[in-house]
C-alpha cells in the first residue's frame, strides 16, 4: 500500500490542530474582570485635576454610542461629551482628538503633548485613528484584551486628559463593557499630576 504524500499529512495535522484550538476556545468560559458598571453621578469638575479614576460603562449596543464627559466626570446621555464608545469602537467628540502615547505606564505620563491629536476622519467614523485597534484578539479564547497603551485626549473645549483602556468585559453586561482609567485636567493645562 502506498503512503500518502508528506504534504497531505502536514495539511491533515494542521487541520486537526486548528479544529482542536477552535473547540478548546469555544468551550472555555471567560473569566470576567471584577469591574461593575459605574453609576453616573455627574458633578462639575471645574478647574481641578481629576484622577486617576476608573470608570466602567456598558457599550454593548450595536447602534448607540455611550458618551463620557470628563467635565462632568460621568457618562453623558445628553449635553457635551468628550469620548464615545460603541462595542470596541472609540471616537472623540467633534473638535477633539486622540493621540496614542504607546505602551507606557499610566502614572509615568506627567504631561500630555501639545500637538499630534487625531480627529475623527468623518462625522460618522466608528474608530478614531488615534486609538485604532486598542485591543488584541485571541483566536483561541475569542476574547479581547487591552494592549495597555495610554492615550492623550484633547477635548473640544481645549482641555486635556490621559486614558488607558483596561477591559472589555464586566459581570453585568458581559461583553462590550468598557473599563478605562483616566486623569483629566479641568483648568486647560496639559499637566496630569
Amino acid at each position: 500500500m502506498a503512503r500518502p504524500p508528506i504534504m497531505v499529512l502536514v495539511l491533515a495535522a494542521a487541520f486537526l490542530l486548528l479544529v482542536a484550538a477552535i473547540l478548546i476556545g469555544s468551550l472555555t468560559k471567560p473569566d470576567f474582570p471584577a469591574y461593575d458598571v459605574s453609576v453616573p453621578h455627574p458633578t462639575a469638575v471645574g478647574d481641578t485635576l481629576v484622577g486617576p479614576a476608573i470608570y466602567t460603562l456598558d457599550a454593548s449596543s450595536t447602534d448607540t454610542w455611550r458618551r463620557f464627559s470628563f467635565d462632568r466626570n460621568a457618562a453623558a446621555d445628553s449635553g457635551p461629551w468628550d469620548l464615545a464608545f460603541r462595542r470596541f469602537h472609540v471616537i472623540a467628540a467633534s473638535g477633539g482628538g486622540i493621540q496614542d502615547l504607546g505602551l507606557v505606564p499610566f502614572d509615568s505620563v506627567a504631561e500630555v503633548p501639545e500637538a499630534g491629536y487625531l480627529p475623527n476622519e468623518t462625522e460618522h467614523d466608528t474608530t478614531n485613528p488615534g486609538v485604532g485597534k486598542w485591543y488584541d484578539y485571541s483566536m483561541l479564547s475569542h476574547l479581547l484584551t487591552s494592549k495597555a497603551h495610554v492615550y492623550a485626549v484633547r477635548t473640544a473645549r481645549g482641555s486635556y486628559a490621559k486614558v488607558e483602556l483596561l477591559a472589555y468585559y464586566c459581570k453585568q453586561a458581559g461583553i462590550a463593557c468598557i473599563t478605562f482609567r483616566y486623569a483629566y485636567q479641568g483648568n486647560g493645562s496639559r499637566r496630569m499630576k
